[in-house]
């Protein structure tokens, strides 16, 4: 199994490569609005498709528990990918394309954010929701891959990997919301809980 050794090394390589070439400020400016949207008690609202709607998930699990847990916030976080009777009432109804849209014209408020996840930034749903967030002035977040499609040009700020391939993006995005959370716990964290951190 030499080429599955020659092939991880590979992967690993184009990742990092990946995530340490990113736009260090809209990293800096994603974790400080991350950050404030805690501190103010604002709802963050997280949303994807597919493999990203499972990293969507993630950051509910992670931040209402784990980092409720080591952190001296409690923060209020909502994935809009979660409520799979609400997503297929809507896609049935009227179209998957709002499904993202349609949650968010009920839940959200002005100074709310939502984070957005999306390899290709170019499926319809997402589109819809950041005119919708444009439009009344919501703060976004985006998580891009490939190009970075219509969601690095149109979120408030662009997280974007320059990776051709999905599970390189993907992995990026799930990699960089850990470290987001674990940089804020190591800021922010109870006494008992900063160390672990500590790289």
């Amino acid at each position: 199994m030499e080429d599955l050794n020659l092939y991880l090394k590979k992967y690993v390589n184009y990742l990092s490569k990946s995530i340490l070439n990113l736009d260090n400020d809209q990293f800096k400016k994603a974790t400080k609005l991350i950050l404030d949207r805690i501190k103010k008690n604002n709802t963050i609202f997280v949303c994807g498709n597919g493999g990203s709607a499972a990293i969507a998930n993630h950051y509910v699990c992670d931040y209402i528990k784990f980092f409720r847990d080591r952190a001296i916030f409690k923060p209020k976080i909502i994935s809009l990918s979660n409520n799979l009777e609400a997503i297929t009432a809507i896609a049935n109804d009227i179209s998957y394309d709002h499904v993202f849209k349609y949650q968010v014209e009920s839940l959200a408020n002005k100074n709310d954010l939502i984070i957005i996840i999306s390899s290709s930034g170019n499926s319809k749903n997402i589109i819809k929701l950041l005119k919708f967030s444009k439009k009344k002035k919501i703060k976004t977040i985006g998580f891009s891959g490939f190009d970075g499609g219509y969601l690095k040009k149109n979120c408030t700020v662009s997280i974007h990997l320059n990776a051709k391939n999905y599970g390189i993006s993907e992995d990026g995005h799930h990699i960089l919301m850990h470290i987001i959370m674990q940089y804020i716990i190591y800021k922010y964290g109870k006494k008992n809980s900063k160390s672990i951190f500590k790289i």
